[in-house]
């Protein structure tokens, strides 16, 4: 009878572990879709600061207007491929092409650090024409604007990184599109908070 009570209650803990496995693999990705929106709001609450901090300096006397590098033009239209490669990566998740997935991943992440090498470059050629941060405000915010930015995008990088790595190990499929959308989602908010920073630059 002894011995009936023990299987029973390994068998009614093997079910529970399962159970439990199965609650939280259903849980995780929307875990992390809600922390992401979560980590998005955050910042999107910083750049609104950063957006109202340009405007109100923008109307003192001291601000003295910086030219905006053409290479910024060529880093949007960057930005803008490496967004769309990652949409493409998504849909193909959705749809089981293992390969196009791979593809539009290594396309969007490519670009996303050629768009970085680009702002680098950029900072580079304002440094060389006397345009330093310390000399005019607006020279600061254009630095730190772009700076922020692109910290936000190296982040993405690596956590687009560790997706490829999980494409490359052929991991789980619902892990791989989790980490495509997520990325694909990301991709998409900083491209948006690019054009909005860019317009706001250029329109001074």
């Amino acid at each position: 009878m002894g011995i009936v009570k023990k299987l029973t209650a390994k068998s009614w803990s093997a079910e529970n572990s399962a159970s439990d496995d199965q609650h939280l693999s259903a849980i995780s990705p929307h875990s992390s879709k809600i922390g992401l929106r979560l980590f998005l709001a955050i910042v999107t609450s910083l750049f609104f600061l950063v957006v109202a901090a340009y405007k109100m300096r923008m109307d003192l006397a001291d601000w003295v207007p910086m030219p905006e590098p053409d290479l910024l033009w060529y880093n949007t239209v960057i930005l803008i491929a490496s967004s769309l490669a990652m949409e493409w990566a998504r849909r193909a998740a959705r749809r089981g092409q293992a390969q196009t997935v791979k593809l539009g991943m290594m396309i969007g992440g490519l670009l996303a650090i050629t768009f970085l090498v680009g702002q680098l470059v950029a900072w580079q050629e304002m440094a060389n024409l006397g345009f330093y941060a310390s000399s005019n405000p607006a020279n600061s915010f254009f630095y730190m604007i772009t700076g922020i930015h692109g910290l936000h995008i190296l982040g993405g990088v690596i956590a687009w990184t560790r997706s490829m790595a999980r494409i490359g190990r052929g991991d789980d499929e619902d892990k791989i599109k989790l980490g495509v959308d997520l990325c694909a989602t990301y991709w998409h908010f900083l491209l948006l908070v690019w054009l909005v920073m860019f317009a706001l630059m250029i329109s001074t």
